[in-house]
């Protein structure tokens, strides 16, 4: 079953369950989905929804960081139970040995040597980790490594 299908299916069940809070996340993410694909006339694959799941998860984050400056907690454990349901998609994280070999292979497979490689090396990355790793700080290590 596809990541979409699941999402469909999932979304049946929170209606007939009567899960609120989950229906309204799962309808987000389908509405999400169905804007790009009719903005691109195309269909999205199981790794084009992980890059949705993982905006949308992404952009909760930042909206939590600007809530608790702004003393609304109310408004960023919303947010935080959005992320909860997001992550239920997204596969597990990688853990920090296991990024930093893939992001070693990388720098080994492509030749990299300067910042100027980062790109080569980001996209390889990118191929293996995307939804499983914050792209933000592997971006950050590689520039690191090769800064």
């Amino acid at each position: 079953m596809s990541l979409k299908d699941q999402i469909t299916e999932d979304m049946k069940s929170a209606m007939k369950a009567g899960d609120k809070d989950r229906l309204k996340v799962v309808r987000l993410i389908r509405a999400a989905i169905k804007q790009i694909e009719i903005d691109k006339r195309i269909e999205l694959d199981d790794a084009a929804v992980l890059t949705v799941l993982d905006k949308m998860v992404k952009q909760r984050r930042d909206s939590i960081e600007q809530f608790q400056k702004g003393n609304r907690n109310d408004l960023a454990d919303i947010e935080l139970a959005e992320i909860v349901v997001l992550e239920d998609y997204l596969p597990e994280q990688l853990s920090d040995e296991e990024l930093d070999a893939i992001i070693d292979e990388a720098i080994s497979a492509t030749g990299a040597e300067t910042i100027r490689d980062m790109g080569k090396v980001m996209g390889q990355i990118k191929a293996k980790a995307a939804g499983a790793a914050d792209m933000g700080a592997v971006g950050a290590k590689v520039k690191a490594r090769l800064g």
